[in-house]
């Protein structure tokens, strides 16, 4: 199924209209391309896809964070004041201690974290993960050696819907056409993406307005 501009514009509303006329295109090539080719599939692509790029706004993780951010978002990283403040405000070393040792990253002093930061559409995450891509995608670049490939117009929408499609995701959109508990198979959702439930109710939003208009 092909999503239009309207429909795009009213999902996401916040998006604007050269973002907007950037990833039709991507959409119409990849979402077909592996399969999110339903109304529940591309409902709830977008959903999730929504939030982590802001409205299409930004394929590359912010991790600009106050200290209060820190202590709020990430709290095992950052379980007092004093450790938060010492890592205030500086992205690259806030990536390379909260992603450190996990998702086939190596230690804080490997830079491993801030190297395979969030990016693309779903904020894909961690060497393992930029490794697996590569696998993934028919004629693509070596991701875990060029990784700031997977945030670049061509690959941005195409690594997502691949990575959705192979962790999954599909299955999990589909029972939304059938579930007693739509929220609850959502949330089922986000946390198959996300690890989590970061930023549910926003996704929750969107998917409520992509219902009304992917049709």
């Amino acid at each position: 199924m092909k999503i239009t501009d309207q429909q795009l514009a009213a999902v996401l509303p916040y998006s604007t209209a050269a973002l907007r006329a950037r990833y039709l295109g991507a959409f119409a090539e990849a979402l077909p391309a592996y399969d999110i080719d339903t109304p529940h599939r591309v409902r709830a692509f977008l959903a999730i896809v929504g939030h982590e790029t802001g409205h299409l706004r930004t394929v590359e993780e912010n991790l600009h964070y106050s200290a209060a951010g820190l202590r709020g978002t990430f709290p095992r990283y950052f379980p007092d004041d004093a450790t938060a403040a010492a890592y205030a405000r500086q992205p690259e070393r806030i990536a390379n201690r909260v992603y450190a040792g996990r998702m086939g990253n190596g230690d804080e002093a490997s830079g491993d974290g801030w190297k395979y930061r969030g990016r693309g559409l779903l904020q894909i995450t961690g060497r393992a993960n930029y490794r697996l891509l590569a696998g993934l995608i028919p004629c693509a670049p070596d991701f875990e050696r060029r990784p700031d490939e997977v945030a670049t117009p061509r690959y941005a929408t195409r690594v997502s819907a691949a990575w959705w499609k192979n962790g999954g995701i599909n299955q999990l959109a589909d029972r939304l056409a059938y579930a007693p508990d739509e929220y609850g198979a959502f949330r089922r959702i986000v946390r198959g993406v996300n690890g989590g439930y970061n930023g549910l109710a926003e996704r929750w939003e969107i998917y409520l307005r992509a219902k009304r208009y992917i049709v």
